[in-house]
């Protein structure tokens, strides 16, 4: 089966931070693989503050797609088509140095689509949209689009969507988060409301809970000091993992509408119960990892590998959340996250209630419950767990088995990057997988009194081996419920 390619309108595609880690791995690869879907002329040009030459420029992108792109998809020329379309503009986005130039380079073609993508320190974004601004950069058809994280409180996500909205408009804003480009994310949506099967259960009289885990096995790698000051709960479960949540509670949108989407999302938002106070120590844990054994070989402590021994910065959170709506009244939703854990997982795992009354008899084996399980990365694909006999004579004897639907089985193509679908997305003016303003900021209202709760209480940070599911504190979470996590 081949993917149908829809070609885009010409575009030009302005990378600042051009030089940077985010472009070298995700965007430049993003971009050669896509480029069958460009219009002529698109060009992508790269901005930073580093004094390099277009020739430059072609050379550090040429390396990264040798590098990040598998060998087998690589067409040298394809590659050398790819590379004619960029160049390079130094630009300093605090002096403001090289906006007129790259003013001169885009041109006064104010109808072509211009896609800003600010892949540099939230720090910069301001200065960035209001020099785009200044120097008339700022076109009816441009986009801004901005990685995490937005802020770090409530109070600093809409300082900053006060700035960026100061120079665009709502509809021009795309806040990037990659977890929802991912194809097993978006057939969360296709399962759930382009099939009769699931919805008609898909609530408190039929399931009985909800796991949400993404599990890392890496440590700091390069992100040292932006970590330890934003920690678990601020760099996975305020953006990536409410995001999850929000796309399995979310009631039908009456379209695929991008408005009608993130409306349904924030209604979820808005519906989750406060974690405060007495509440976070009882529904939440926070961890830290000590030295221990990865895939790898051994590995040091959290603590060790920051070089500093004060530092209570979470690399682990567990919690027990709750929606308060009719749908989902009673159904706890458990997140887990955190580095150094025992496998790279990122799953959601939906659990049915158990069948009321057994007619089997107990040679027949436990009846398990039903699971639905929606495997993001790695190894793609959907589970769905049920019960059926054993197959042999001698009587009933039932087994929990999964009908496994592997997505590198069922569809051969290649599986795009995240990435790849979304900066198509933007280039379209499509903001269905990208976060409005209102659902940053009721996410970070729902984080902030976890923190405030966490300060207040002293909430100890837990440590826990490298290579292990973290703190024996989030296996009590859930267990005291009389559930158990789910592992692969």
């Amino acid at each position: 089966m081949t993917s149908q390619l829809i070609p885009v309108a010409p575009f030009d595609f302005v990378i600042f931070g051009g030089t940077g880690d985010l472009s070298e791995r995700k965007l430049l690869p993003a971009l050669y693989y896509r480029q069958s879907q460009f219009s002529e002329p698109t060009r992508i040009i790269g901005a930073s503050r580093a004094k390099l030459s277009d020739a430059d420029f072609r050379d550090f992108a040429r390396k990264a797609i040798l590098e990040h792109v598998k060998e087998a998809d690589i067409d040298e020329a394809e590659l050398d088509t790819f590379l004619k379309r960029l160049s390079y503009v130094p630009v300093d986005a605090v002096s403001g140095d090289g906006f007129a130039r790259l003013k001169k380079t885009l041109g006064s073609n104010g109808d072509a689509i211009r896609a800003f993508y600010l892949a540099v320190a939230p720090s910069l974004f301001g200065e960035i949209s209001h020099k785009l601004r200044e120097n008339e950069l700022i076109t009816p058809n441009s986009r801004i689009v901005v990685e995490k994280p937005i802020g770090r409180d409530l109070a600093s996500a809409r300082a900053l969507n006060d700035q960026i909205g100061a120079d665009f408009g709502e509809h021009q804003i795309f806040r990037i988060d990659h977890y929802l480009g991912k194809e097993t994310v978006q057939n969360l949506m296709a399962l759930r409301f382009a099939n009769m099967l699931y919805e008609p259960l898909w609530n408190s009289a039929h399931i009985d809970h909800v796991q949400i885990t993404v599990g890392e096995t890496v440590g700091l790698e390069d992100r040292v000091t932006y970590y330890d000051k934003a920690g678990a709960l601020r760099d996975m479960v305020q953006n990536h993992m409410l995001q999850l949540l929000c796309l399995v509670a979310m009631e039908a949108p009456s379209s695929m509408d991008a408005n009608a989407v993130r409306d349904e999302k924030l209604k979820v938002l808005h519906s989750l119960k406060r974690i405060n106070g007495a509440e976070a120590p009882k529904s939440t844990v926070r961890g830290q990892y000590r030295a221990g054994a990865s895939s790898g070989g051994a590995v040091k402590g959290y603590l060790e590998e920051l070089g500093n021994p004060g530092s209570t910065t979470e690399t682990f959170v567990a919690i027990k959340a709750e929606i308060a709506n009719w749908r989902w009244a009673g159904v706890p939703f458990y997140l887990r996250t955190g580095k150094r854990l025992a496998a790279r997982v990122s799953e959601i795992v939906i659990e049915f209630k158990t069948i009321p009354h057994s007619i089997f008899g107990e040679n027949a084996g436990r009846i398990q419950a039903n699971q639905l399980v929606i495997r993001l990365q790695p190894d793609e694909g959907v589970k769905q767990w049920i019960m059926i006999k054993d197959p042999g004579p001698g009587g009933m004897r039932l087994r929990h088995i999964a009908l496994d639907m592997s997505f590198a089985d069922t569809f051969h193509d290649r599986n795009p990057d995240a990435y790849e679908r979304l900066i198509m997305d933007v280039i379209r003016g499509n903001q269905t997988l990208f976060m409005r303003r209102d659902e940053v900021e009721a996410a970070w209202k729902w984080i902030d009194p976890i923190f405030n709760a966490w300060s207040d209480s002293n909430q100890e940070v837990q440590g826990y081996t490298a290579g292990t599911w973290g703190p024996s504190a989030s296996i009590a979470l859930i267990e005291r419920d009389g559930r158990t996590w789910h592992e692969s």
